[in-house]
């Protein structure tokens, strides 16, 4: 209403004046003439105004914004770093990257895709930097959006990927505009979608995921610790469920022979074997995380803490698990979390299920390999036509492989 007010309603009732009035129309940035008129309902639903003056139409831009200010925080947290987060309103978050990286080659594209959403889109990169082979199959796949209801940047950023069977995303969604300033100036593209409070970054490394934002803030050694404690955590997680049934039913001549009869007494009472053992724990594991995410906050991360500690009290004193097993478990779940991505982490969730499966039927020899298999998998990947698995980021500006 209030620019409703100064746009219109003030300029017309109270100091009108016809040929001041008629110059404001045609030449003030607000207005915007001959649209067609089928376009007039879209404008309309937008929260645009339709103004019909001296047989001439105008459309007023007057939307109301619910968001004057950033959010904070709340997905990828950071101790050191800003605490200011992307928004659901596209020109606030514009301009919190524009705070940030606010350099005269930083080029801003806007898209409006022909959907039943019809939601702006903003393509973002450093023209001095970027890719263009990456950049033009960018602009192709946001032209050719389907034409269904586009509701978040991750059903944006699935429409990009054009791949469902990939074991590993090859976009990464973030809330932080300093880890996205930090991405344009490597000379990535970035895609935000109105109404949405996640920015899309592409392409990406298998290594980007596995960085914090506190990595940039802390000094070189600790940064280098946590990095590696964070690749030691999720190599805990693909892989320890699998060597336990490994070792367990097939190679205990691994451990020494005191920790091999320790771990076979534990397991005298379980009336299965270790294969069903595991996978009745990670089935547990993985309710009282979904549990935990579903409930309201107030009650989640207790209801989850109490649960897990019942739950594996309870099955070890009856005999269903193992002690060990209760150990390895909790491993699995702990180390699971320090990765620093949530998407990332459900990838990595989900393959361990295919590594356990393998050892189930090849034991020990069958996990190394399926771990040569997944290098090699990695090694072939491409992201937007980077290789996935590339330790140093490529010059930007030189042409790429074909982009998938």
């Amino acid at each position: 209403m209030d620019q409703l007010k100064d746009g219109i309603i003030i300029p017309f009732s109270y100091r009108f004046d016809p040929d001041e009035f008629r110059r404001m129309l045609h030449t003030s940035i607000g207005f915007m003439k001959d649209v067609p008129e089928e376009h007039w309902v879209d404008f309309l639903l937008k929260g645009y105004i339709i103004l019909e003056y001296e047989g001439d139409v105008f459309v007023f831009r007057a939307i109301r914004r619910m968001q004057t200010k950033p959010d904070q925080t709340q997905v990828e947290a950071s101790l050191q770093g800003p605490q200011s987060a992307f928004t659901e309103n596209l020109d606030l978050n514009l301009t919190l990257v524009r705070n940030l990286y606010n350099v005269p080659e930083l080029t801003v594209e806007n898209f409006e895709p022909q959907n039943q959403s019809k939601s702006k889109i903003a393509l973002l990169y450093d023209r001095t930097r970027r890719n263009e082979t990456t950049l033009e199959e960018v602009r192709k796949r946001l032209k050719n959006l389907d034409s269904g209801l586009l509701l978040s940047a991750g059903q944006l950023a699935k429409q990009l990927s054009q791949a469902k069977y990939r074991l590993f995303p090859i976009t990464q969604l973030t809330e932080r505009p300093d880890r996205l300033s930090i991405h344009l100036n490597k000379g990535k593209l970035a895609v935000l979608l109105d109404g949405s409070r996640f920015a899309i970054l592409l392409p990406v490394h298998f290594f980007d995921f596995m960085y914090a934002m506190d990595d940039h803030y802390e000094p070189s050694w600790m940064s280098r610790f946590l990095i590696g404690l964070r690749y030691i955590s999720m190599m805990l997680t693909l892989l320890l469920p699998a060597l336990y049934i490994s070792i367990v039913s097939y190679n205990p001549e691994v451990f020494r022979v005191q920790l091999a009869f320790t771990i076979d007494g534990s397991r005298a009472a379980v009336p299965y074997p270790s294969f069903i053992e595991v996978l009745l724990m990670l089935f547990m594991i993985e309710a009282l995380i979904e549990a935990s995410l579903r409930l309201p906050r107030s009650v989640g991360s207790t209801a989850a803490t109490v649960g897990g500690l019942i739950l594996g009290q309870a099955a070890q004193q009856a005999g269903l698990v193992s002690s060990i097993m209760i150990i390895v478990t909790s491993v699995v779940a702990i180390s699971n979390f320090v990765i620093p991505n949530s998407t990332f982490s459900y990838f990595i969730r989900i393959l361990k299920y295919a590594f356990v499966i393998v050892s189930v039927f090849a034991g020990l020899v069958g996990v190394v390999v399926g771990l040569f298999m997944l290098v090699v998998y990695l090694c072939n990947m491409r992201s937007f036509g980077e290789p996935y698995f590339a330790l140093f980021q490529s010059k930007a500006g030189k042409a790429s492989d074909k982009v998938q």
